[in-house]
């Protein structure tokens, strides 16, 4: 059993930002063939998550779906002290997640035709964003 682990760091902007090629690029340099890639986004404020990456109308309307569940600026939240969408930002990854597992197999991800792996920026402002990405198999 062999593992490694290598750190991506993603410049974001509000929305869906693909991952994929980069996980991929780890995927195949550790000569692994079979086995569990885990990637893990190590933030507070965005989400890891695989969607699909065929038509750029699904992250569109995803990032509308979740903007309506959790505005900007709602009186609700008192957290406020970095501007009206951090509190949101938080809920938003809260409600998402921050890893992905995916098989590797024949030294590839194992994912479908039209899936990508993709960092979710709930902030307003562009952020430089850390993934984690380990590696375990044989």
């Amino acid at each position: 059993m062999r593992q490694k682990t290598e750190r991506l760091v993603v410049a974001t902007r509000r929305g869906l930002t693909e991952i994929t090629a980069g996980v991929r690029e780890v995927v195949r340099g550790t000569g692994i063939r079979e086995g569990l890639c885990t990637v893990f986004l190590r933030h507070t404020s965005a989400s890891l998550v695989i969607q699909e990456n065929a038509d750029p109308a699904v992250l569109c309307d995803l990032e509308a779906f979740l903007d309506r569940l959790v505005p900007d600026g709602d009186p609700l939240f008192t957290h406020v002290a970095e501007g009206d969408d951090d509190m949101p930002g938080h809920v938003k990854a809260a409600l998402l997640k921050t890893s992905e597992q995916v098989p590797v197999r024949a030294g590839e991800l194992a994912l479908g035709t039209w899936q990508g792996i993709y960092v979710w920026e709930h902030r307003r402002a562009g952020h430089r964003r850390e993934v984690v990405v380990h590696v375990l198999g044989e």
